[in-house]
């Protein structure tokens, strides 16, 4: 069974950055689809930012291209989130997740979440 585990939320003032990492275990994160999501109090769970299981396309969410960039490292098994120039809009708790689903990596089901951490941006 995939397990996930998320690290390296924290407090950030704005305009900062913040590396979010995801530990795997019992499976091989190749073999999946992986996306980062967040939910800030009140509202729905979004999609943050993707990797599509065949062909490794990226894709990001608008609120967060060209601040946000998500990466896989095969030999660690492990996928990263580096956030920069952080608004406190981006306030929310992060979470890693994993799909076994094939085409756009914001349309397949994800089976797989590791438990959260709180990103909080504020002066």
């Amino acid at each position: 069974q995939l397990q996930l585990v998320e690290s390296g939320g924290g407090l950030v003032q704005p305009g900062g950055s913040l590396r979010l990492s995801c530990a795997a275990s019992g499976g091989t994160l190749d073999y999946y689809a992986i996306g980062w999501f967040r939910q800030a109090p009140g509202k729905e769970r979004e999609g943050v930012s993707c990797i599509s299981r065949i062909g490794g396309t990226r894709s990001y969410a608008d609120s967060v291209k060209g601040r946000f960039t998500i990466s896989r490292d095969s030999g660690k098994n492990m996928i990263y989130l580096e956030m920069n120039s952080l608004k406190p809009e981006d306030t929310a708790v992060y979470y890693c997740a994993a799909s076994r689903g094939v085409g756009n990596c914001f349309r397949v089901p994800y089976d797989y979440w590791g438990q959260g951490t709180q990103v909080t941006v504020s002066s």
